[in-house]
């Protein structure tokens, strides 16, 4: 297991952007795949993106393809989620873990979140 911290979050207007980082203290940090998911009041938690662990692999949502970036930091200890364009809807509780998969059900070791709002 790995433990992981969500930094970056805060309240910002329709069409800003914010970087939100996932980081761990753990030297296999840089050995994982990294996602990304969010979960706004009253709903499921969804895929946002993820990033293998090279950085040489990644895929977005849909709804954020064009608009978020995912990266690795180059020490490989940080990802990094950059959210460009921002819309109210995507006001959320943003949450990394480890793995590829795009269903929240799927094994990993999960931060505790960081809180985007964008308002309108």
């Amino acid at each position: 297991q790995v433990q992981l911290v969500e930094s970056g979050g805060g309240l910002v207007q329709t069409g800003g952007s914010l970087r939100l980082s996932c980081a761990a203290s753990e030297r296999t940090f840089s050995t994982y795949a990294i996602r990304w998911f969010r979960q706004a009041p009253g709903k499921e938690r969804e895929f946002v993106a993820a990033i293998n662990w090279s950085g040489g692999n990644k895929y977005y949502a849909d709804s954020v393809k064009g608009r978020f970036t995912i990266s690795r930091g180059n020490a490989k200890n940080t990802v990094y989620l950059q959210m460009n364009s921002l819309k109210p809807e995507d006001t959320a509780v943003y949450y990394c873990a480890t793995g590829y998969g795009s269903s929240p059900a799927d094994f990993g070791s999960w931060g505790q979140g960081t809180q985007v709002t964008v308002s309108s």
